[in-house]
């Protein structure tokens, strides 16, 4: 069980933790002695933790961790001086981390070591819940340590979608999430006018003393298991996202005055007359980012990035801002776009449409021919865009130089003359933005050119197809200018507080370093494909990782390297505590560029202009709420969003079932493996049980499942042929066979 880091860890925190696991290991064997501090010292001394005759600062170290220790009521000072073990050190809190089985782990900060849960010690903690626990015999590192929950802190959710059983007297619901381990019982006076058998959202009311079941009501009815609408509407429900905004934020959306008057104009930096063009999919409705583009008299190039300017029609704290705020993010599912701004602003007001002025907030940059920043500019401005562009288009014109779009690449399925203005446009900015991309890669930036699944759609959302985007030229390009705004914005605020006493609040994006169990983990299994990693230094190391990347390509391990590789990586997240970008190799970043569907880039472009106006730093406190919000609502919709998927996949299996695929190993449990179809991305699960010819044991430290009398393996990463047993469209499962 991983642990989730969120700070990096100084090397003095690492040893005060050190200290304070073994000071309470020693005093824990003797629980009913007290130790004076020459005698925890010579207990230090006997186990090697501390040298012989320790110098002052040494010592010093053990008399803060006593100290910290009985603030923390972990340890008990008697009158005397003398310390005793207290037994309350032995409760901890944590998260619940449930598995697919019923048992679970509580995931503690400060140990070295998660807690096992049996389901019998759950006490009703459910996934996620924030709890107390109890360990009666914490056991040194990598041994599993057995607790239970005695606290309820709290919990992660109160709602719950299920499928519907009614009986003449009462009715039970039996909740989708596999990590759910009970029903829950519904009085027939809450069903709410539901149908046996339908699904349903609940809300749980209590779970009596020496009750199996806890009790819960139905607050909505969502419809027929299987129906295509009925299932997205249960996926957002499941996460408690929204479908619909409220009518009274609809109506004060519809009522906002978004005409750009001529003060508007006046009180911004005016480049309309600048080349200005957007490139996006084909199917965007929304544009919320443009480029600039012209060629200064001394030759250099000035690139203007410019970004809608929401923060100037979201007023802070009316209700519409509190509504974007609570969904902080737009939701992407397979079929349809939840956005965190209602139509008339994102579709409208705030979008980049072609030939309208608008209102953005630009980062502009000159620029020499080798990319080098000659000179940078922050504010608000007004443009015009002269040209929407797909993708498509663009590349077209990156690959063949030539100024005649034909149809096939075409937004509006025609053939048409891109002008030469546009065309010099995009030769220039993709050459600048390749050699923004060699340096950041040189500086140590990682490689990890994701494959992204989309399907065809009939008219009744029916999946007719699957195909992959991959990023090319044209999405590079633009890729490459957002992270140089993303990374100077941020860059401009953070060191303007760098040498102060109160640096000033803003909202960084945070990616933390891998953690050297999984890095070691790493190395250890491209050890015996003749690949190494080079911990020397966090650049050395980066661009060791982009080697193997490299090197594995077609080859037999690819897969295995290139799935652990992603899985080695740390989870980016908000923060007014800046620990910079491990994955981009930036020392600051933020997320500035997209604030029609992440509220993070609105709350940054508020901060900007403020620091810009030279006002004061705003409160910390607050805005790290604010930052932790959003991380957690971004993870919802990242769930929401593969739980759609993987809805559309199985959809799209059943027609194949019986059907034999080629599959790659994705994921190795004790239970069974997850195997990904190279064909269509699709995954499904083989379980060890149905593994035939003999009985497989899990080997967690090689990621693979070994037959106890074959020696057969099957390892992450392999190849195998499989065939559809069962594509299960109300469980969202895809079980697979070996061939």
């Amino acid at each position: 069980m991983s642990k989730h880091k969120h700070k990096r860890k100084s090397n003095s925190t690492k040893t005060s933790q050190k200290f304070s696991h073994h000071i309470l290991n020693i005093l824990r064997k003797k629980p009913n002695h007290s130790f004076t501090f020459p005698q925890v010292v010579k207990k230090l001394e006997e186990k090697d933790l501390l040298k012989p005759r320790a110098d002052q600062k040494e010592r010093n170290k053990v008399i803060r961790t006593l100290g910290d220790l009985t603030k923390k009521k972990k340890l008990i000072q008697h009158k005397s001086g003398a310390f005793q073990f207290n037994d309350i050190s032995n409760v901890f809190s944590g998260e619940i981390d449930m598995t697919n089985q019923g048992d679970a782990y509580v995931i503690v900060e400060d140990l070295h070591t998660d807690i096992f849960i049996p389901q019998k010690h759950l006490n009703t903690a459910f996934h996620k819940d924030i709890v107390e626990v109890y360990v009666e015999d914490l056991k040194p590192h990598g041994r599993k340590s057995k607790g239970e929950v005695t606290k309820i802190l709290k919990r992660n959710k109160t709602k719950f979608v299920g499928k519907i059983e009614i009986d003449q007297r009462f009715a039970f619901v039996v909740i989708q999430d596999p990590k759910m381990y009970t029903d829950f019982f519904i009085d027939k006076s809450d069903i709410n006018g539901a149908k046996n058998g339908e699904l349903v959202l609940i809300e749980m009311t209590k779970w009596q003393s020496g009750k199996d079941s806890p009790n819960g009501k139905v607050i909505e009815v969502l419809g027929t298991p299987g129906e295509h609408n009925t299932e997205m509407h249960a996926i957002l429900a499941q996460y408690d996202l929204p479908e619909k905004f409220p009518k009274e934020v609809e109506d004060f959306a519809n009522n906002i005055d978004t005409d750009i008057t001529p003060k508007d104009i006046k009180a911004r930096r005016d480049m309309r007359s600048d080349l200005t063009f957007t490139i996006d999919p084909a199917s965007a409705k929304d544009f919320d980012d443009a480029l600039s583009f012209k060629v200064l008299d001394n030759g250099f190039y000035e690139v203007g990035i410019h970004i809608a300017d929401v923060s100037h029609y979201l007023e802070k704290d009316s209700i519409l801002d509190e509504e974007a705020y609570s969904r902080a993010t737009s939701i992407y599912l397979v079929d349809r776009v939840v956005p965190m701004l209602p139509e008339v602003l994102s579709n409208d007001a705030c979008s980049l449409n072609p030939n309208e002025d608008k209102l953005t907030f630009s980062a502009v940059f000159t620029l020499d021919k080798n990319a080098k920043i000659i000179n940078q500019w922050f504010g608000r401005t007004v443009i015009h865009s002269d040209y929407r562009m797909a993708y498509e288009e663009a590349q077209y014109v990156i690959d063949t130089e030539d100024n005649t779009i034909d149809e096939s690449v075409s937004l509006t399925q025609k053939t048409y003359q891109v002008k030469t203005e546009l065309k010099e446009a995009i030769l220039k900015l993709d050459n600048l933005a390749k050699k923004m991309r060699a340096k950041r890669f040189k500086n140590g930036a990682i490689s990890f050119d994701k494959i992204e699944v989309n399907f065809k759609l009939a008219e009744d959302n029916e999946p007719e197809g699957v195909y992959f985007k991959t990023s090319k030229d044209a999405n590079k390009l633009i890729e490459e200018f957002m992270l140089l705004a993303n990374k100077k914005v941020s860059e401009f605020i953070g060191k303007q507080g760098k040498n102060k006493s109160t640096p000033k609040t803003f909202v960084y994006r945070c990616h933390d370093e891998p953690s050297e169990d999984r890095l070691q983990a790493l190395d250890n299994i491209i050890g015996k494909f003749g690949y190494q990693l080079n911990f020397k230094s966090q650049k050395t190391l980066s661009q060791s990782l982009n080697k193997l990347l490299k090197d594995v390509e077609g080859k037999n391990e690819q897969n295995l390297v290139d799935t652990l590789a992603i899985r080695t990586m740390s989870k980016a997240y908000y923060s007014t505590q800046n620990i910079g970008h491990y994955g981009l190799a930036f020392p600051y970043y933020s997320h500035f560029t997209s604030p029609i569907r992440r509220y993070p880039d609105v709350m940054a472009h508020r901060l900007l202009q403020h620091y810009l106006d030279g006002k004061p730093s705003e409160n910390a406190t607050v805005y790290e709420e604010k930052c932790k919000h959003c991380s957690a609502m971004e993870n919802l919709a990242t769930n929401a969003e593969r739980d759609s998927i993987k809805f559309m996949q199985v959809k799209f299996m059943q027609k194949h079932e019986g059907e034999i695929f080629t599959g790659v190993i994705s994921g190795v449990t004790d239970f069974g493996m997850f195997v990904e179809l190279i064909e269509n991305k699709c995954e499904g699960m083989i379980r060890l049980r149905d593994l035939p010819g003999d009985y497989y044991i899990f080997d967690a430290d090689n990621y693979e499942v070994v037959g106890k009398k074959t020696g057969q393996s099957y390892r992450l990463g392999d190849e195998i042929e499989v065939r559809v047993k069962k594509a299960d469209l109300i469980k969202r499962n895809l079980d697979f066979e070996v061939v």
